[in-house]
C-alpha cells in the first residue's frame, strides 16, 4: 500500500518534526519483493580509484584460496577487510538526494521508492604493501642454466607467462613488473625467468674480461662489439641482459654504450664468495674480494647491505651470507627470525633487512618501536625482541 500525504503528516507529528523545517518532498521506501542481504557488495573506494573506474580501468581481486584477498589497481596494491555497520545499508536505485531534491520545484509530493537491496557491511580497502616473495619463489623453481641445459630440453619445466604471474602474485602489474627487474628476470621464449646464479655470473666474466682485454673504460662498454666479440660464446641476448643487470644504457653518437655499476659488480663477487661458506674470516674475506673484483673497482662493506651480515663481536671477526629476500615477508616473522639469529641489533645493522617493510610515510625508527625495545650497552643504542624468541 502507498501512504497518502495524510499519513505523511501524521507520522511526522507523531514523531514531533515541524514539516516546515524538512523538504517538502517525501520518500516512501518499500522493499521489494527479492530484496535481501546476499546480492550485492559494497566496495569504499578513495577517489582516485573511483575516477580509474570511471575513466574505464579495472580493478582486479587477487589471491589463492589459502591467501588474504587483495584488491590491485594497475599500480597499487589494497587489503580488503570487511567493516561492519550498526546502520543498514540500503541499495536504492534512482533515489534523489536531497541536493537533488532542493533544485526541483517540488510541492508536497511523495515518491514511492522499492528498496532492491540492503547491506550490514562493507568492504574496507587499505594500502599494502605487494605480496611478492612468491614471485621469486615460483621463478626459482626453474631457473634459466643457458641454453645448452639439459633443463632446457625437458617440457615438463615450471614456466610463468606475464599473465600466469598475474593471475597468481597479489601485486598489481606495475609493481610485479619492477620487482622482475629487481630480480634481473628476464623474458626467454615468451616466459620470464631468474638466470641461475652460477651462469649469470659466468655471463658477468665475459663481460668483465672483455672489458680488460680491450682496455675499455667501464663508464663507457659497447654493446655491439660485445655482442660480436661474446656472440660465439653465449647468446647475443644473454649478454645483453647481464650488461643491463650490471649497467645503465645510453647512446652516444648513434651507438649503444653501457657504463657498468661498480657496486653491483662488487656485490656480485662477493656473493659468489659468501655462498658456499657457513661462516668467513672478516680480514681474509676482504683481502679476497678485491682481488677478485676486476681492477679499478674498489670494494666496501657498504656494498653488502641486505646481501651479508659482519659479526663484529667474535674473535676473529667473521661476515656471513644473509639475504634480505630469504626472510620472511610478515612483520612479526622477519622480526623473529632476525632476533633468533642474533639477540641484540644495532639500527644500522637491522635497517637494510627491514627497510622494504615500511609503508607508505613510514619510518625504520616507527618499525623498531613497534616490534623491539631499545636498550644501551656499551653506549650504543641497540635493539632486542618485545617477545621471546624460542
Amino acid at each position: 500500500m502507498k501512504r497518502t500525504r495524510e499519513e505523511v503528516d501524521a507520522t511526522l507529528q507523531i514523531a514531533k518534526l515541524n514539516a516546515a523545517e524538512l523538504l517538502p518532498a517525501v520518500h516512501c521506501l518499500g522493499f521489494g519483493p527479492g530484496a535481501s542481504a546476499g546480492d550485492f557488495c559494497l566496495l569504499e573506494l578513495e577517489p582516485t580509484l573511483c575516477q580509474q573506474l570511471e575513466d574505464g580501468h579495472s580493478l582486479v581481486i587477487r589471491g589463492d584460496k589459502d591467501e588474504q584477498a587483495v584488491l590491485c589497481s594497475k599500480d597499487k596494491t589494497y587489503d580488503l577487510k570487511i567493516a561492519d555497520t550498526s546502520n543498514m545499508l540500503l541499495f536504492i536505485p534512482g533515489c534523489k538526494t536531497p541536493d537533488q531534491l532542493k533544485k526541483e520545484d517540488s510541492h508536497c509530493n511523495i515518491i514511492h521508492t522499492e528498496i532492491f537491496g540492503f547491506s550490514n557491511n562493507y568492504w574496507e580497502l587499505r594500502r599494502c604493501r605487494p605480496k611478492l616473495k612468491k614471485l621469486k619463489k615460483l621463478l626459482m623453481e626453474n631457473p634459466y642454466e643457458g641454453p645448452d641445459s639439459q633443463k632446457e630440453k625437458d617440457s615438463n619445466s615450471s614456466k610463468y607467462t606475464t599473465e600466469d604471474l598475474l593471475d597468481q602474485i597479489q601485486a598489481s602489474e606495475e609493481e610485479i613488473m619492477t620487482q622482475l627487474q629487481v630480480l634481473n628476470a628476464c623474458e626467454i621464449g615468451g616466459y620470464w625467468r631468474i638466470l641461475e646464479f652460477d651462469y649469470e655470473m659466468k655471463l658477468l666474466n665475459h663481460v668483465t674480461q672483455l672489458v680488460d682485454s680491450e682496455s675499455w673504460s667501464f663508464s663507457k662498454v659497447p654493446l655491439n662489439t660485445c655482442l660480436q666479440e661474446l656472440g660465439p660464446l653465449e647468446p647475443e641476448e644473454m649478454i645483453e641482459h647481464c650488461l643491463k643487470c650490471y649497467g645503465k644504457k645510453y647512446v652516444d653518437e648513434g651507438e649503444v654504450y653501457f657504463e657498468l655499476d661498480a657496486d653491483k659488480i662488487c656485490r656480485a663477487t662477493a656473493h659468489m664468495l659468501l655462498q658456499n661458506a657457513v661462516k668467513f674470516n672478516l680480514a681474509e674475506f676482504q683481502e679476497v674480494w678485491q682481488q677478485s673484483v676486476p681492477e679499478g673497482m674498489i670494494t666496501s662493506l657498504d656494498q653488502l647491505k641486505g646481501l651479508a651480515l659482519v659479526d663484529r663481536h667474535s674473535r676473529p671477526e667473521i661476515i656471513f651470507l644473509l639475504k634480505v629476500d630469504d626472510l620472511p615477508e610478515d612483520n612479526q616473522e622477519r622480526f623473529n627470525s632476525l632476533f633468533s639469529l642474533r639477540e641484540k641489533w644495532t639500527e644500522e645493522d637491522i635497517a637494510p633487512y627491514i627497510q622494504d617493510l615500511c609503508g607508505e610515510k613510514q619510518t625504520i625508527g616507527a618499525l623498531l618501536t613497534k616490534y623491539s625495545r631499545s636498550s644501551m650497552q656499551n653506549g650504543v643504542k641497540v635493539y632486542n625482541s618485545r617477545r621471546p624468541i624460542s
